[in-house]
């Protein structure tokens, strides 16, 4: 019984200083009567069909084929070649094969009654 006045008084202090608080604070934690924790103020109870309603997954197909179907302009085409030109690099490489037109056969403007005519007024046959 001798021995525990001797302990230093910092450790007495920590003890006695740790017994109040946890004491204050059990004490603060009871709850004042009348007031209920589990009511939130202002709820509103909703039916069960409301919330499958709300939690139901939505087809939204329609919805993003109307945006897809807006989005469809198409730039002109001298436009795009004039982009992609700008954005070219300027070495041979980098520039595009040049495109070689085909030249079309030149159809004749002459039916083929034009010919007779001709033939028969040129060689003299009927």
């Amino acid at each position: 019984a001798a021995g525990r006045g001797k302990a230093p008084p910092g450790l007495q202090r920590g003890q006695d200083g740790q017994g109040a608080a946890g004491a204050a604070r059990r004490r603060k934690r009871v709850p004042e009567p009348g007031r209920n924790k589990a009511t939130v103020k202002g709820r509103v109870v909703k039916s069960a069909i409301e919330e499958y309603h709300k939690k139901k997954a939505v087809n939204h197909l329609r919805a993003n084929l109307q945006y897809m179907l807006k989005g469809r302009f198409v730039a002109n085409k001298a436009i795009t070649e004039q982009i992609l030109a700008q954005n070219r690099g300027r070495k041979s490489k980098d520039q595009p094969p040049k495109k070689v037109e085909k030249k079309k056969p030149e159809g004749t403007v002459f039916t083929e009654e034009d010919f007779r005519k001709f033939e028969r007024e040129y060689f003299g046959r009927p």
